[in-house]
């Protein structure tokens, strides 16, 4: 098969997860209803906190779960799954239940992104494809969005796709990003599957391919007038790039009254450069000339640069974005958290470890955030087992858990469920918002947070409470596990 071919994305599973269906099948269990949590343990960076992405494409997966002929022949070629298994594959259908925090939204380690709630064998099925698009897209929405805060309000394209790890890194890493605040991409076949508004200009090359820098700068302004963007490094930036981009400019754009253009620099002192440029380009009168620069950005470059006063209008940030270089892996995990009989009664399990990050939070849960009245600013996150009540009219005192002697009480605050519907009984029940919506909603939410949690290094550690009942289920499991 190439790999260029439609393939069933169901088959994207760990093979234990289809030798589990096997084994639950044979053992009665296949009916039995559980609940699984999808959620990770650490913000990359350091950060304080991380972007929610993926569920859009969760959804499509979901909706288009099957098992088909060649599917089939290939797991009963490997000789070690039953019949009953294999008929029981050819009629699969998800018919549980998802609840999902939005795309965009803030999220903290250990809160459920996702929760299932399903029969084991179809809850089993999905961790692997859930797991692959939810770490890899809240990473780069992570990551863009620390890039854009450092660029202090200017605009920031991502420039990425070559250095991604694949073509569906390059084309849904560009989605996370647009998620995470960029302005755009370089990848036009985001822009045509997603709407990721695609970008971009000259290379070397197109400089390189006329018989002087001049004639480059000049063809180019001809052909797009309106989208001038001349990228001036590829021989002497200041000595020739530059005196040639204004020349350009004022024989071609100058006589058509066109003011608006750019340069682009993707080599050399940035800093440096971009100052002595500005003063070129305003000097020339062409004041509304925007400088683009490029060249293996993040967000602790973009602050240095901005910090030495460079004159930077627009960010073209890659490799370190589009694969999150600094901390290329998100980490999230899909646990087992109750099991629900026949009668409808919920039984909380739990993971332990020696590793005390790896213990689990048990049971069926509601995630809420409590929000100040008075500023609208995230407060504190609360953990509660599903059948707790929250009443935002009465003061409310949480403990951090990472440290239980500390604790604040919260007054006059508003409490949100962040998880939504999105499955019920195999049904979709989510209207999926635009990736414009999202976008605005991703910016919305974090403006709620706090200016400390914000920060790039040792940023404040924000509240994740459990509910006194959730703690107490958590702490007699640890104990009778003993």
């Amino acid at each position: 098969m190439k790999i260029n071919e439609k393939l069933n994305l169901t088959m994207l599973c760990d093979f234990y997860e289809l030798t589990m269906g096997n084994g639950y099948l044979a053992s009665g269990m296949d009916e039995k209803i559980t609940y699984f949590d999808l959620f990770f343990r650490d913000v990359p960076d350091g950060g304080g906190f991380a972007i929610a992405a993926g569920l859009e494409q969760v959804i499509e997966y979901v909706r288009d779960l099957h098992f088909g002929p060649e599917d089939i022949a290939y797991l009963r070629g490997r000789g070690i799954f039953s019949e009953e298994f294999l008929r029981y594959l050819e009629n699969f259908k998800f018919t549980g239940d998802i609840w999902a925090v939005p795309e965009g939204t803030p999220v903290f380690p250990r809160e459920p992104l996702i929760t299932v709630r399903a029969p084991a064998i179809q809850a089993q099925l999905l961790e692997t494809y859930m797991l692959c698009e939810m770490n890899h897209q809240s990473l780069i929405a992570t990551k863009a969005n620390r890039i854009v805060r450092a660029a202090q309000g200017r605009t920031v394209l991502e420039f990425g796709s070559r250095r991604a790890q694949g073509m569906t890194a390059a084309l849904v890493g560009a989605r996370a990003a647009y998620i995470g605040g960029c302005a755009g991409t370089a990848c036009a076949l985001s822009d045509q599957v997603f709407g990721v508004p695609a970008g971009g200009t000259m290379a070397h090359a197109w400089v390189q391919m006329f018989d002087t820098e001049l004639d480059a700068f000049r063809a180019y302004c001809r052909t797009y007038p309106t989208n001038a963007t001349l990228l001036v490094d590829t021989y002497d930036t200041l000595h020739s790039g530059v005196p040639n981009a204004i020349r350009a400019f004022d024989e071609i754009l100058k006589p058509l009254g066109i003011t608006q253009c750019g340069i682009r620099l993707d080599s050399g002192d940035l800093a440096y450069l971009s100052r002595h440029a500005r003063q070129m380009l305003d000097e020339a009168g062409w004041t509304e000339c925007r400088i683009t620069c490029s060249n293996s950005l993040d967000e602790y470059l973009i602050q240095d640069l901005l910090s030495q006063g460079a004159c930077i209008d627009c960010f073209g940030v890659g490799e370190r974005l589009i694969a999150a270089k600094s901390d290329p892996v998100f980490g999230g995990v899909y646990k087992l958290t109750a099991v629900e009989d026949q009668d409808g009664r919920i039984t909380p399990k739990i993971k332990i470890s020696e590793n005390v990050d790896k213990i689990t939070n048990p049971h069926y849960k509601k995630l809420y955030r409590f929000y100040a009245r008075d500023t609208g600013k995230a407060l504190a996150d609360y953990l509660c087992v599903y059948d707790e009540k929250i009443d935002d009219t009465k003061d409310l005192e949480i403990f951090d858990p990472q440290s239980t002697w500390k604790h604040k009480t919260l007054r006059d605050f508003r409490a949100r469920e962040l998880q939504v519907p999105v499955f019920q009984g195999g049904e979709l029940v989510y209207d999926m918002p635009s990736l414009e919506q999202i976008k605005a909603y991703c910016k919305e939410q974090v403006g709620t947070l706090w200016e400390e949690v914000l920060r790039f290094e040792n940023p404040h550690h924000y509240y994740v409470d459990l509910s006194q009942k959730l703690w107490d289920i958590k702490n007699d499991l640890l104990h009778s596990k003993k």
